[in-house]
């Protein structure tokens, strides 16, 4: 049976699990279905999270037996011993819940949806979320193999985005994806995608992404590229960036670029590692390049808040990073919009000489401040 039809398939049992909201989550201006519990449930909509007037499930029961049935047809389980569950659908929806005793008002669950189409940089620039400067210095990075961190916090549109910084790596690589569950689009010619496998009822078999990592560097890739770093793994991560591995790629839960590599520090603290502070300081200022944050703001819109680079440390170990781009201010309007966009800072990046060796036409008169503003 073809993919596609395994899909439809799967997609109508999750339907009748789901009946109750199933409407909210085929309205392509819903990204997100918070239920709370049975009789409280919430969307997300266009960035801004409202109540679903008049939309509840049967009972308690109704809705912990959707819970149950959505783990059972994805090989999983959720009871009171194992209260939780993380799983990515078939169909691209990604389903967390929690249930009694530890969700105090019922069963609660978010399921949050991934755009079907592929986003690109053209996309961002019409939506305002970035300028066509900035899209194409990103490109530069993408092209000289910069290790790049893509920092956010929850929802900001960071998987979205490192899927189209994927999408632009130069042809002719090894790329390696890993992933706790299969979101980034990634589209190109030489592409191998890694998922982590949980432990069976006996507590064997669990494979995390630091495992994958380890198999990684042992599968000749040019370019590795991990969903999202949030464990140990991130030891692996960077060290796989100091090791030749030019162009890795990553995210990361962050509110700014400096506090994302102290958030990649912590990370790799919590692995196995005999590495000093001071040495893991080193190292994470030595593989990081550019860190590009992403935000919410509240005006519901996703936007590039900075693109930095990341020069070193300093004698007390804290971070030298240095924006190249970001956004001086927004002004809110009458609509209640935010208007403003990301601007060169007027600083040249390090790298400046090699985008010139390399003949890639992005002149440093591209990072004046007055060119931005004109």
């Amino acid at each position: 049976m073809a993919e596609k039809d395994k899909v439809s398939i799967y997609t109508n049992t999750i339907k009748t699990f789901l009946q109750p909201v199933w409407h909210l989550l085929e309205d392509d201006k819903v990204t997100e279905v918070m239920i709370n519990s049975y009789d409280e449930i919430w969307v997300e909509v266009r960035g801004k999270i409202q109540k679903a007037e008049g939309v509840k499930f049967r009972d308690p029961d109704a809705l912990l037996s959707a819970v149950n049935n959505i783990a059972q047809s994805v090989g999983r389980r959720i009871n009171e011993e194992e209260p939780r569950l993380d799983a990515r659908l078939p169909n691209g929806f990604r389903v967390c819940a929690v249930i009694p005793p530890c969700s105090f008002k019922g069963t609660t669950v978010a399921i949050r949806k991934f755009s079907t189409t592929q986003f690109t940089f053209k996309d961002y620039i019409n939506i305002g979320a970035m300028t066509a400067d900035a899209a194409q210095f990103l490109d530069v990075c993408m092209k000289l193999g910069k290790n790049v961190l893509v920092s956010g916090g929850t929802g900001s549109g960071k998987t979205t985005l490192l899927s189209v910084l994927s999408n632009r790596i130069p042809r002719g690589q090894r790329v390696l994806v890993i992933e706790d569950s299969k979101e980034l689009k990634v589209e190109y010619e030489h592409v191998v995608f890694f998922e982590t496998q949980q432990a069976d009822e006996g507590g064997k078999g669990e494979v995390t992404i630091r495992d994958l990592l380890k198999s990684a560097l042992r599968l000749r890739p040019d370019r590795i590229i991990v969903g999202e770093v949030r464990g140990s793994e991130a030891l692996e991560l960077i060290q796989a960036m100091n090791t030749g591995h030019k162009g890795c790629m990553g995210t990361v839960h962050a509110n700014s670029a400096e506090d994302a590599l102290v958030r990649l520090e912590t990370l790799a603290q919590g692995g196995d590692s005999q590495l000093s502070e001071k040495a893991l300081v080193h190292q994470i200022s030595s593989a990081i390049e550019i860190v590009v944050q992403i935000s919410r703001y509240s005006d519901g819109s996703r936007r590039l808040a900075s693109i930095s680079e990341v020069l070193g440390h300093d004698v007390n170990g804290a971070y030298n990073v240095v924006p190249i781009y970001e956004i001086p201010r927004l002004v809110k309007q009458p609509d209640g919009k935010l208007k403003g966009n990301i601007e060169a800072t007027g600083t040249v990046p390090s790298f400046m000489e090699e985008i010139e060796d390399n003949q890639i036409p992005f002149p440093r008169a591209k990072f004046s401040k007055a060119v931005q503003a004109a």
